[in-house]
C-alpha cells in the first residue's frame, strides 16, 4: 500500500509572525535579524515583499540593506515563534499522532490511516491550509508525495499557501528537472563534487551510477543516489519521539575577533566544555571532532580529526582542535566565529576503549578526568 506523507512548511515564518503581530509591518519588506552588537548581524527570515528586492536568508544585515534601502528590521522572539509552532503542530495531532518536527517551521505527517476519517492526502493539506490561514493567521505549503524527501520537494515546489501532489508517475516531470541542490541533504561541498562529474538537477543524480556515488561520496553517495529515485523509506516518527542527536555541537559568533594563539584557544577551550556536557547529558561520547572556523570576509574552513579513544572529554575534544588549528589557522589571522561538532557518536555503555599495552596511563588518565569532570557536572546542577 502506497504512503501517503505531506510535508508542512510555514512560509517565511519569522517575518509572518512579526506581521501577524504588528499591522504596520504589513506589505512592507520585512527583515527578523540577529543582533548587530552581538556581531550575528544577518537576516534570519524575510518577508516577500523584501524578498522581491533580493533579501535573502543568511544575508549580512549591510548588504540586505544595500539591496533594499526601506527595509525594516526587526529582532527575532524566539518564544512567540515557539508558541506559534506548538499550535500548529496541535492543529496537525488532529489529523494524525505521526508528526515529525524539522525545525519550529516545517514537520512531516504520516496521514496514511487518516483517508477513511478525514479525505486523501490532497484533501488533509487542503485542510490544514485552511486551518491554520483561518485559527492562526499564518499561510503553509503542503507537500503530498509517498516518501519524505519527496514531500519536502512539494512544499518548496510552490509557495505560498500551496498544496502540491507529486506521485510516483509525476516524480521524472515534476522533480527530475529540479537542481539537485533542491534535494534534501545535498549540502555545499556534495553539490560541488556532484558538478565535478556533471550532475546538475535531480534526474542527473539519479540516473548515475550507484557505485560511482559512492566513490565520489562514500555511504552519502548512495543515499542521494536512493532519495533522487525515490527509494526512501524512512518512517515519520510518532509525536513527541526524539530521535537521538547524529551530532552534537556548538557555535558561537565571538563579541570582538580573536587573534592569537592564547585568545582563539581560550575560545575553544569554552567552546569543547560546552559540547563535552552535552555528550555526558545526552550519555553519549564521540569517535570524531570537527572544527569550523570563519574568519571576518565569512570564509569558512571546517576540518576534523579522530579522537584517540570514544570520549566526552572536554580535554580530549580541545586537544583534538588544538591539533587541527595547528595545520589549518594563522594564529595571528582574525577569528570570527568558531563551532565545534562531536560526530560519530556512541552510547556511553557500547564505547568501549582498546588499551594501549605500551601506554596504559593515556587510558587512566582519560578515565580520572571524565570523573572530574562529571563531578563538576553535578555540583553545576
Amino acid at each position: 500500500m502506497e504512503r501517503v506523507i505531506l510535508h508542512s512548511d510555514l512560509n517565511n515564518f519569522y517575518a509572518s509572525v512579526e506581521c501577524l503581530d504588528n499591522a504596520a509591518l504589513r506589505g512592507k519588506p520585512v527583515a527578523v535579524c540577529g543582533d548587530p552588537a552581538l556581531r550575528q548581524g544577518i537576516v534570519l527570515a524575510k518577508s516577500y515583499e523584501a524578498k522581491a528586492f533580493g533579501v535573502a536568508t543568511g544575508q549580512a544585515i549591510w548588504e540586505a540593506r544595500s539591496r533594499c534601502p526601506g527595509l525594516v528590521i526587526v529582532p527575532p522572539r524566539y518564544d512567540r515563534y515557539l508558541e506559534l509552532s506548538r499550535q500548529v503542530r496541535e492543529l496537525y495531532l488532529q489529523y494524525t499522532d505521526q508528526v515529525e518536527p524539522f525545525g519550529l517551521d516545517e514537520s512531516w505527517l504520516d496521514v496514511g490511516g487518516s483517508a477513511a476519517l478525514f479525505g486523501d492526502g490532497k484533501q488533509i493539506a487542503d485542510t490544514l491550509r485552511r486551518r491554520v490561514r483561518g485559527e492562526l493567521g499564518l499561510t503553509v505549503s503542503v507537500g503530498v508525495s509517498f516518501n519524505k524527501v519527496f514531500a519536502k520537494l512539494g512544499s518548496d515546489y510552490k509557495k505560498p499557501d500551496a498544496t502540491t501532489v507529486i506521485s510516483r508517475e509525476q516524480v521524472p516531470q515534476i522533480l527530475w528537472p529540479l537542481p539537485v541542490t533542491d534535494l534534501l541533504f545535498v549540502g555545499r561541498a556534495s553539490a560541488r563534487m556532484l558538478a565535478e562529474h556533471h550532475i546538475h538537477t535531480i534526474g542527473d543524480l539519479a540516473r548515475a551510477r550507484r557505485e560511482d556515488l559512492k566513490k565520489w561520496l562514500g555511504k552519502h553517495g548512495e543515499q542521494l543516489h536512493d532519495a533522487a529515485n525515490g527509494w526512501d523509506h524512512s518512517l515519520v516518527r510518532p509525536a513527541g519521539e526524539t530521535p537521538p542527536p547524529k551530532s552534537v555541537g556548538n557555535g558561537l559568533t565571538f563579541r570582538r575577533n580573536l587573534t592569537g594563539a592564547e585568545e582563539i584557544q581560550a575560545g575553544a577551550q569554552l567552546l569543547a566544555e560546552r559540547v563535552a556536557l552535552r555528550l555526558r547529558r545526552h550519555q553519549l561520547k564521540c569517535t570524531t571532532v570537527q572544527v569550523s572556523l570563519r574568519s571576518p570576509e565569512f570564509k569558512t574552513i571546517q576540518r576534523q580529526k579522530g579522537t584517540p579513544a570514544p570520549t566526552n572529554v572536554s580535554r580530549v575534544i580541545f586537544q583534538c582542535v588544538v591539533e587541527l588549528l595547528e595545520g589549518t589557522w594563522n594564529w595571528s589571522a582574525p577569528l570570527r566565529a568558531m563551532t565545534i561538532t562531536a560526530a560519530g557518536l556512541v552510547p556511553e555503555e557500547e564505547a568501549g576503549e582498546q588499551l594501549d599495552l605500551f601506554t596504559p596511563q593515556a587510558a587512566v588518565r582519560r578515565g580520572k578526568q571524565e570523573k572530574l569532570e562529571r563531578t563538576m557536572d553535578a555540583l553545576r546542577d
